[in-house]
């Protein structure tokens, strides 16, 4: 309002407050500020005491830190882009959920980028580029160029988890090759001779080394191959299909290249055409997903070591060396439950 002349500015209760700086908290409990910095760091060096006595402050007055103002002054965003694909598949959400929770317990957040199973891919990689993040971890079972993957990662730390074959990436993944070789193992222990493969991505580098192993165990003990059915998906409605297809070749045991395969294959081989399993076909899948364990299927399976498969993945993050051209592959466990028992 204007009064004889004078403009009187009047206090407005509304109007919003400037927000509390690390500066100013840190001077009102009367701690340093890098100390306030660090009780806002998941993984710093600073004793629990003081850290709940800053938080506890903080709370009491409303403040919070500015990851935005953070990020500005240090360049440097603490975030990493998770780049995903096959979530329909069980084990993916399972594996994005434990690297998310381990990412936070190191003080990093996460991005995601989804690429559609079969769709161009060109705009999310751009995406990666455009968004300022730390790192990149790629967890897709989809068939991504090594050169695109290289150009959307350039300048930063990369990690290809649970794949293989791109030989200037690096790559984390379970021993592929173990997996499928244990499996054929096991059949032939329990005296199965006619083995059939229904496979899901042979295109990728870990679905040729799945198979590859396969065929590969096969020969060396002997062994026949009742055929191989090539679906180009990881679905239950694609082992559903090839289990149907392979019945046909009449064999003892079939190997699915995941579980959510199998799953779909026995589901098939029961009520479309009356086989019991694992009386007259044994089945085996990989992953170790939760339904595998589940009464009705309780399907035998090569367990991914989930927990290793992510400490490798965040110990190549935070790395102060240069991570590149680095592959490892880490056994998993063979795991046999009823659905290829035989007495």
């Amino acid at each position: 309002m204007v009064m004889s002349g004078i403009r009187v500015v009047e206090d407005r209760q509304d109007a919003p407050k400037r927000p509390m700086t690390a500066r100013q908290l840190a001077s009102l409990i009367g701690v340093s500020q890098s100390a306030v910095s660090r009780a806002f760091t998941p993984s710093s060096s600073i004793s629990p005491k003081l850290r709940e006595r800053i938080l506890k402050s903080a709370r009491e007055i409303d403040y919070h830190p500015n990851a935005i103002a953070s990020m500005l002054t240090k360049q440097k965003t603490n975030i990493v882009g998770v780049v995903v694909s096959d979530v329909r598949n069980p084990f993916y959400p399972v594996l994005i959920e434990h690297l998310i929770r381990e990412l936070q317990k190191v003080g990093l957040q996460s991005l995601m980028f989804y690429v559609t199973p079969g769709a161009r891919i060109e705009e999310q990689l751009v995406a990666i580029r455009t968004y300022n993040v730390d790192a990149v971890v790629v967890i897709a079972a989809t068939i991504l160029p090594e050169s695109e993957l290289a150009w959307a990662t350039q300048g930063r730390k990369a990690v290809l988890l649970t794949r293989q074959g791109e030989e200037n990436l690096t790559t984390i993944c379970c021993d592929n090759a173990a997996g499928s070789r244990a499996i054929v193992d096991h059949f032939h222990e329990i005296g199965c001779q006619k083995i059939g493969y229904v496979a899901g991505l042979t295109k990728s580098g870990v679905g040729f080394a799945r198979h590859n192993a396969f065929v590969t165990r096969l020969a060396e003990l002997g062994m026949r191959l009742a055929g191989t059915v090539s679906e180009e998906s990881y679905s239950y409605d694609a082992g559903w299909r090839g289990a149907l297809e392979l019945s046909k070749e009449k064999p003892d045991a079939i190997y699915f290249a995941s579980d959510i395969l199998a799953l779909g294959g026995m589901d098939a081989l029961r009520r479309e055409k009356g086989i019991s399993i694992p009386d007259d076909i044994v089945v085996a899948g990989f992953d170790d997903i939760e339904m595998a364990s589940w009464p009705n299927y309780d399907l035998t399976t090569y367990k991914q070591p989930i927990s290793k498969l992510v400490a490798e993945t965040i110990g190549c993050l935070v790395s102060d060396k240069k991570v590149t051209n680095i592959h490892i592959a880490i056994p998993g466990e063979l795991i046999v439950r009823t659905s290829s028992s035989r007495k």
